[in-house]
């Protein structure tokens, strides 16, 4: 259970941050990094919740589950397997947990039309604002995929699948939500030459 008596501490004065089993790296650490836009994906999200209307409540019921999911994701980021003995179980990502996402992709794109153009950010406020989120989880994949190449690093498998099929979920979520207002917004290329 997770138990916060103060806010700050001053241990982060120095720079560093203290991972979720100890050991302190600096602010700036690639693994620190990854978790922190995992962070930003989730309130960016939290954004997108706030413009969901009483007709998107099956798309704000599916956010809400994966803003639980993120924090899970950033505490086994924030968790690096060494090897040696924790003395609990860390909380990792599961597959289960990416068969959902892909189930619900699935639910959301069985009615869409086909696409025949690029979809620009657009639309409702909370389609843009998942369109926000789908570029931020792609950051933070670019840089766990970043994580996962570096000397004495690990990042699962499953975490690595997870934050690939957010940003698609995100994708269809906002389209989703345009298809039931005003539609996509298309790229028209060459429009404005």
């Amino acid at each position: 259970m997770v138990k916060l008596n103060r806010i700050y501490t001053r241990t982060g004065d120095d720079g560093t941050t203290g991972l979720a089993a100890g050991p302190r790296r600096p602010k700036f650490d690639l693994r620190v990094a990854a978790y922190g836009t995992v962070d930003e994906t989730n309130a960016c999200i939290g954004i997108a919740r706030l413009h969901a209307t009483a007709e998107d409540a099956a798309v704000d019921h599916m956010l809400a589950r994966i803003s639980n999911d993120l924090f899970d994701l950033g505490a086994d980021l924030s968790t690096p397997e060494t090897g040696k003995p924790l003395g609990y179980e860390p909380l990792r990502i599961v597959q289960a947990q990416v068969d959902r996402l892909e189930s619900e992709i699935d639910q959301l794109n069985a009615d869409l039309a086909p696409l025949r153009s690029f979809v620009l950010p657009g639309g409702t406020p909370a389609a843009t604002h998942l369109h926000l989120a789908r570029t931020v989880s792609r950051r933070a994949e670019r840089l766990m995929a970043e994580l996962a190449e570096a000397p004495g690093e690990v990042v699962s498998k499953a975490a690595l699948k997870y934050i690939n099929r957010l940003s698609d979920f995100l994708f269809v979520a906002s389209r989703f939500l345009n298809a039931k207002a005003r539609g996509d917004v298309l790229w028209v290329p060459g429009q404005n030459r």
